[in-house]
């Protein structure tokens, strides 16, 4: 039967064949997963995991210009909500009211929310949807 450390080791090796990951992030997971593997053996993660978890990030870190940090795990991205379903299996309402986060706070960076809005204005899409909406409500009036 293989050591602790050896699992801890093929665990982390197979999730950085998948993931960008550095070296201090590397050593930082190798650490974490034999703490957890050690536990698990000894019986002790079963209490730990049964203990309300709290956020890894604070939330006025959390939310940046650039980026938006995930509060359960950490990891940074430009939007939240694809991050919350695929890794965490929560809709963004459920995440809100985890971290008492407003409504009205985007769970996108700023500059990503920005920059799409250029695009938007750009295009004229603004324009192009004032048009359709005068067009469909001359519609329904005429019938």
């Amino acid at each position: 039967m293989a050591t602790i450390l050896e699992m801890a080791a093929e665990i982390v090796a197979a999730h950085a064949s998948t993931t960008n990951m550095t070296k201090d992030e590397l050593v930082s997971e190798l650490g974490e997963v034999y703490n957890a593997l050690n536990s698990l053996e000894k019986g002790e993660l079963a209490a730990a995991v049964e203990e309300e978890q709290g956020p890894v990030i604070s939330r006025k870190k959390a939310f940046s210009k650039d980026k938006i940090f995930c509060m359960i795990c950490g990891k940074g991205m430009k939007t939240l909500s694809r991050h919350l379903k695929t890794s965490h299996e929560m809709t963004a309402s459920e995440y809100r009211k985890q971290f008492d986060i407003p409504r009205s706070q985007s769970l996108a960076a700023k500059s990503y929310s920005e920059t799409r809005r250029q695009m938007a204005i750009d295009r004229g899409l603004g324009e192009k949807l004032a048009k359709a909406r005068a067009a469909r409500g001359k519609g329904k009036a005429k019938k």
